[in-house]
């Protein structure tokens, strides 16, 4: 089980791997996109002397923890979502950075905030927003018609009874309004088939959507991609930590676009495109949590770590 640090967040996962693969220099320029409770952000910031670290998050219970954990360090903690990271390089005067760290989705202490409504083991609001602040899950289920709850169930959870739980959920609201994180869990359970009970919990797939809709973390993390790439010095480096198949597809398939070089039809007998690769993979596979670390913190079992290296300015 994973073992939670002093602040009440869990540690991080792939540390030793982040930190090789962003190759982290005394007098770098770094940015962790997704501060948590500031466990990477320590190790990077513990490695600066004249360098330094800029801590992003959107949550504010993450920028209460973090400025804890990384006071007296070359380290300043901001709260922003990743996307605007651009803006924030700007602001503080940043030409460009030297190496960029996401850790995507949800944080263990985010999960066992109970008040915070990302779990179905614990009884509270429905509300699962990262920020604290605009639309809740609860919103989400009581206000979207049934077509759309099933597009995101499907599209964002990979639930193959969508129809079904988004139909249990339009009837019942129509009842009372769906606010608590066990009324919705009773629902799903209730409708999807007994089988698929007894694999793992039937609410975890809606959850996931619903959190991925309420914090729009596809879009997000999309954005972020091509902002953080952008803001990368020549020799620069990306690492990026996913959690599902949603993420990680999208981080391969951008990390890919930006090797990429030629773009010519095959037959044609010398380049008239121009294009030349942006990047150059770090990691030629996606990087595994090993034993040793799946023993002590279970969160790692399901993390992917990317990461890439910028070349020069994109050429398209």
């Amino acid at each position: 089980m994973a073992q939670a640090t002093e602040n009440g967040y869990h540690q991080p996962v792939l540390l030793e791997e982040v930190l090789q693969v962003l190759d982290v220099r005394p007098d770098g320029v770094y940015l962790d996109g997704t501060a948590g409770g500031g466990g990477h952000s320590f190790a990077i910031a513990s490695r600066l002397t004249s360098g330094r670290l800029y801590a992003l998050d959107r949550d504010p219970d993450a920028i209460q923890a973090a400025s804890a954990r990384l006071q007296g360090l070359p380290a300043q903690v901001i709260q922003s979502c990743f996307a605007d990271m651009d803006a924030v390089l700007r602001q503080a005067g940043e030409q460009g950075i030297d190496g960029i760290l996401l850790d995507i989705g949800v944080s263990s202490h985010q999960l066992d905030d109970a008040q915070r409504g990302f779990s179905y083991h614990q009884n509270a609001p429905l509300d699962m927003r990262m920020s604290q602040t605009g639309m809740t899950a609860a919103d989400v289920c009581n206000t979207y018609d049934e077509q759309r709850l099933a597009d995101i169930l499907f599209r964002y959870g990979e639930e193959k009874f969508a129809r079904r739980i988004a139909a249990a959920i339009v009837r019942e609201r129509a009842a009372s309004p769906i606010d608590t994180t066990e009324r919705l869990s009773d629902i799903i359970r209730d409708a999807v088939p007994a089988a698929a009970r007894r694999d793992k919990h039937p609410a975890r797939r809606t959850f996931q959507a619903l959190r991925i809709e309420v914090n729009d973390e596809l879009g997000q993390l999309s954005r972020a991609l091509d902002t953080a790439f952008d803001c990368l010095k020549d020799g620069g480096r990306l690492a990026v930590i996913t959690f599902h198949s949603l993420e990680d597809r999208m981080v391969k398939d951008r990390m890919n676009q930006w090797r990429q070089g030629c773009i010519c039809p095959k037959e044609s007998p010398i380049c008239t495109c121009g294009r030349t690769p942006a990047g150059e993979l770090i990691t030629r596979k996606p990087i595994r949590a090993g034993e040793k670390e799946l023993e002590h913190n279970l969160r790692s079992r399901s993390a992917t770590l990317r990461a890439i290296r910028r070349l020069h300015e994109r050429m398209i």
